[in-house]
């Protein structure tokens, strides 16, 4: 039997190396995990918002970063953004809220 090339053996615990790095997470960029987490988290949202009759759910756009739900469009009144701010953290899942709603 031949001994396995050093090289090959050096290549291949490098790439994997390298792929366990790419899916790490830093402060500006998700992994794949945490990006997985706040997909669900966003999709939660965004059907708690189009269950609740007094918002109009096409005119807020949810994104989720981290855990952090960001809310942001047009509402028709400050009733309307703490309603949604609230349905938004009575998900699970969701750390905080940030509110960046305008009133028409």
């Amino acid at each position: 039997m031949k001994t396995p090339n050093k090289f090959l053996s050096a290549f291949v615990v490098s790439l994997a190396l390298l792929t366990a790095a790419g899916c790490a997470s830093t402060k500006t960029h998700e992994g794949t995990g945490e990006y997985v987490d706040d997909s669900v988290i966003t999709s939660k949202v965004k059907a708690a918002i189009l269950h609740e009759d007094s918002l109009s759910s096409a005119e807020i756009n949810v994104e989720t970063f981290k855990g952090v739900v960001q809310l942001s469009g047009f509402v028709n009144s400050v009733a309307d953004t703490n309603k949604a701010v609230q349905v938004a953290r009575s998900v699970g899942g969701v750390k905080s809220v940030k509110n960046d709603m305008r009133l028409k």
